[in-house]
């Protein structure tokens, strides 16, 4: 069977155009909306920093201290150069649509001046880590707490949020889910995060393929569930069908997608990832390990395949081109991308589970500072932030350019009316089986790496206790660090 869906992805890969996949490992070339280069930008900084230095000796000379100037600009909200870099979360990968936001923000705020670098997610986190190492970080990042609060934040590196989290904004947050203020708060009561918006992961089926296999049977297409049982049963009806090349394909690569490979392991019998208080992993539960197993069998059997050498970004190119009728990475963001790539209706579908109650991993996006210590972009940088989230015209703008939902509750429906409204309704629906938001478990990027290791190991044929029991030792141990 291996052999059999080696060749069959290699013929399925060729030629595919590579799709782009929101937070799951894939993305645009780094580019800048000026046309700028990371050389360029450099210098430009360090012109700055020198225009910077002479301003404040002249200011010294003056009597006052270049720290008391940095503080009264700030106040005034006074001119400022400031630069965003942001993963491709939606169309905030589009220069031509951040563009049109920072003009917008510029309207009212015209001296402040606004960079902006793409960043993917190959090389995003290096360029990021790099840029920190080296002195020449952004002002802004947009991203998840898993980068911002328990990666960055973490090590220092962010500014506190706490005075953008006013009662009012809490409150209106809070409404929509609690989970998404903690998971901007860290350990030490700082705010490192400010989100914008927020959605559901869940993955999607070949409704035609399914149909014509029979295997909607299985599914309860309402409420867009199934059980593990029929979960199997459906994976039988379509592989027997020989409709599609694969029912589905198990993707171990790397870590892009890898929030569709957890909660198809955890949903499957119940498995908590981490602890209650997110201070442990703890996948090598006997639920864990009986997840493991089960999909370890179902590969063997043809009933599912896997692969070691993909990531998500692949899959969907195969559930795309019709070679898998399912697929684990999907969400709002994602169909609208594919919406003109597929000759077929994806169905967006809930993770399977024995007890009929799915927890979905969910997607928390937003803002955070890098600390450069000078206040009056930090101040800026404020500002921009306020805009983009809190507006009442651009808040709901900027959230429909993601393709996700806003964390506001006061925002409403932001698709009502648009030609999205019917197709988000669907993913609105699933909200409701948002579950714990464990990404902010300290060693969450060691955790990461582990866990495709892991992936790889169990179907390949270790012991899935064993290969469960070393991730958590791993996991675990970078929580020490």
């Amino acid at each position: 069977m291996r052999k059999k869906w080696n060749r069959i992805l290699t013929a399925a890969l060729t030629g595919t155009m590579m799709l782009s996949l929101a937070a799951c490992g894939s993305g645009n070339t780094t580019t800048t909306a000026a046309g700028t280069t990371k050389a360029a930008a450099a210098a430009t900084t360090a012109a700055a920093t020198k225009a910077a230095t002479t301003a404040a000796a002249a200011t010294t000379a003056a009597g006052t201290t270049a720290k008391a100037g940095a503080a009264t600009t700030a106040a005034a909200g006074g001119a400022a150069s400031i630069t965003l870099w942001t993963y491709p979360i939606g169309k905030f990968k589009d220069a031509a649509t951040v563009d049109g936001f920072v003009a917008a923000f510029n309207k009212t705020n015209p001296d402040i001046k606004v960079k902006v670098e793409y960043l993917d997610y190959t090389n995003g986190d290096d360029q990021v880590n790099t840029a920190l190492a080296a002195g020449t970080a952004p002002d802004i990042i947009m991203e998840g707490p898993e980068r911002l609060v328990t990666n960055w934040g973490a090590k220092g590196k962010m500014v506190d949020l706490k005075d953008l989290w006013t009662d009012e904004a809490t409150k209106d947050i809070s409404a929509t889910s609690k989970a998404v203020v903690s998971a901007c708060k860290a350990t030490n009561g700082a705010y490192y995060e400010y989100p914008l918006c927020m959605t559901t992961h869940c993955m999607a089926i070949n409704y035609e393929v399914f149909e014509k296999a029979g295997a909607l049977q299985y599914i309860d297409k309402d409420k867009r569930t199934w059980t593990t049982e029929n979960f199997e049963k459906a994976c039988k009806a379509v592989a027997d069908s020989k409709l599609a090349q694969t029912p589905g394909v198990v993707y171990c690569g790397g870590q892009g997608g890898d929030q569709g490979t957890r909660a198809l392991v955890t949903n499957l019998y119940g498995a908590d990832y981490t602890n209650a208080d997110h201070t442990a992993y703890t996948i090598n539960s006997d639920k864990g390990i009986k997840a493991l197993q089960k999909l370890a069998s179902m590969t063997k059997d043809g009933t599912l395949s896997f692969d070691a050498g993909i990531q998500a970004s692949d899959e969907l190119q195969l559930f795309a081109n019709g070679t898998s009728a399912m697929t684990l990475a999907w969400n709002a963001s994602n169909e609208a991308n594919y919406a003109s790539k597929v000759s077929f209706t994806p169905f967006a579908m809930a993770f399977p589970t024995d007890s009929g109650d799915p927890k979905l991993c969910g997607g928390i996006w937003g803002f955070g500072i890098f600390n450069n210590n000078d206040q009056a972009k930090i101040a800026a940088a404020k500002k921009f932030i306020q805009f983009i989230c809190d507006d009442k015209t651009q808040g709901p703008a900027s959230v429909k350019a993601t393709g996700f939902f806003p964390v506001r509750s006061s925002f409403g429906d932001v698709y009502k009316g648009t030609d999205d409204e019917k197709r988000m309704s669907s993913y609105t629906g699933m909200m409701k089986y948002l579950g714990d938001y464990y990404n902010v478990t300290p060693g969450w990027t060691e955790q990461r790496t582990a866990w495709w290791n892991m992936l790889q190991k169990v179907f390949n044929g270790t012991d899935a206790k064993t290969a469960a029991d070393e991730f958590v030792s791993t996991s675990n141990a970078a929580i020490k660090k």
